[in-house]
């Protein structure tokens, strides 16, 4: 290969890497994956020790001995909701900080047309997966929800990944597969659940940590 050959390569290669950053949201972060896994999984083990069940001990029936349980100084719904919601916040809140931090390092706005077009392909998906998750709840199909929620939030990363790393798709249909083998072997909805957004959430973020920003964050 000439000299004036590899050039042009490198001119075509600093090209695609330009319209690579133009058009996808690459400042998404891995430890904000990690930190997302394990606040999913204290709210799972919390939620254990409310019931006094223990993991992948028999079928842990928890959404039978629900209406029976109150500790704490909570009805279960109660805990329930405070739970989830405590989890969610802290998800959020470290997602937005170690995301931050990555497009201020990357010289990277955080906000603009391409994060918008990213939240609105998650958010549909995510919507449609809790008013539906609300029918089943009503309707007292209280065991296909944890599956319900890994399934809907697979197909939201999947809706997005078109306009952030390719790697949040695969994680995507990685939560869709496990949320479609929970559905099979109800009576371990909470052992899914940790498992696809704890420990997937966990191992992603890891390898995506060192994928792209170990080195950069050095």
């Amino acid at each position: 290969m000439t000299q004036h050959q590899k050039s042009h390569l490198d001119a075509l290669s600093e090209i695609r890497s330009l319209m690579e950053r133009s058009s996808r949201f690459i400042s998404l972060s891995g430890l904000s994956g990690v930190a997302a896994g394990t606040f999913a999984l204290i709210g799972a083990a919390l939620i254990y020790v409310y019931f006094g069940i223990v993991p992948f001990e028999g079928k842990s029936l928890y959404y039978a001995l629900a209406p029976a349980t109150s500790k704490w100084g909570m009805h279960y719904l109660t805990f329930l909701m405070v739970n989830g919601g405590l989890v969610l916040i802290s998800a959020l809140a470290a997602g937005i900080f170690f995301t931050t931090r990555k497009a201020r390092h990357k010289g990277q706005k955080i906000w603009g047309p391409l994060t918008q077009r990213l939240l609105i392909n998650l958010a549909i998906p995510l919507a449609t997966g809790g008013i539906f998750c609300l029918a089943l709840f009503k309707h007292g199909y209280v065991g296909l929800m944890a599956p319900a929620t890994l399934i809907f939030y697979g197909l939201s990363l999947v809706n997005a990944s078109k306009y952030t790393l390719n790697d949040v798709r695969y994680l995507g249909i990685s939560e869709i597969l496990l949320g479609l083998l929970a559905m099979f072997n109800l009576g371990y909805g909470l052992e899914f659940w940790a498992l696809g957004f704890g420990v997937l959430h966990i191992i992603y973020g890891l390898l995506m940590y060192f994928k792209y920003e170990r080195e950069a964050l050095a």
